[in-house]
């Protein structure tokens, strides 16, 4: 019966969960049992995670910023809508680099808005935090993390923040660590998704994004 909760877990998470994460859904489905008798279980039935790709970090620098780093890498929040966490990657197709925005609820760790393009500018960020406003609602004290990309502190995008009043806060320049548990969504979702896979259309690595967060990340 662990061996069948392990199974289901595993192949569920596309073959990428380690024996913790597996671990916690055993353990919701009410079966009692240890961290290192699912490691076990999966070492004897061949189930191994895809191990994570970690580039390293930038070189600490400095230059002018607009905002100050309010977040200061506090990442929990008492409460939905309290801080956002901003950011974009780059994922390749056949066609060319598709470039995907989201925005993270640090409460929840849900992504609350995504935008994907085949341009990076500003309007990539700005669809993302609309989408996260639309779906949420205006919020009294909101904080807004984000890079000092060119995207995050064009005009349109400080306007389109201030227009909802929302409060921004940047990381310093070079410190990839202030936007850290960002860096841990996208970690998840090359590891657990893109990594593995050949995209021969935009519209095809589109689709496999969207299923990845609506479907398995933000639920499970």
């Amino acid at each position: 019966k662990l061996a069948l909760a392990i199974d289901t877990s595993f192949k569920a998470s596309d073959r990428t969960y380690g024996a913790r994460r597996v671990w916690h859904d055993v353990l919701e489905e009410g079966l009692a049992c240890g961290l290192h008798r699912v490691e076990r279980l999966m070492r004897e039935n061949g189930f191994r995670a895809r191990p994570k790709r970690r580039a390293k970090p930038k070189d600490e620098g400095e230059r002018a910023v607009i905002a100050d780093n309010i977040l200061d890498r506090k990442f929990a929040a008492a409460r939905p809508n309290q801080k956002w966490l901003a950011d974009f990657t780059y994922i390749w197709t056949a066609e060319g680099w598709l470039y995907v925005a989201v925005v993270l609820d640090l409460f929840s760790r849900r992504i609350v808005g995504w935008s994907m393009k085949a341009e990076r500018d500003a309007a990539l960020v700005m669809d993302a935090l609309m989408m996260a406003v639309w779906r949420r609602g205006k919020a009294d004290a909101l904080l807004h993390h984000s890079d000092q990309g060119s995207q995050y502190t064009s005009e349109q995008f400080q306007r389109l923040l201030a227009d909802n009043g929302i409060t921004c806060s940047m990381s310093r320049a070079g410190n990839v660590w202030d936007n850290s548990a960002m860096e841990s969504f996208f970690s998840s979702l090359k590891t657990e998704r893109t990594a593995a896979k050949t995209y021969r259309t935009r519209d095809q690595a589109r689709a496999d994004v969207f299923d990845y967060i609506e479907r398995f990340y933000n639920p499970r």
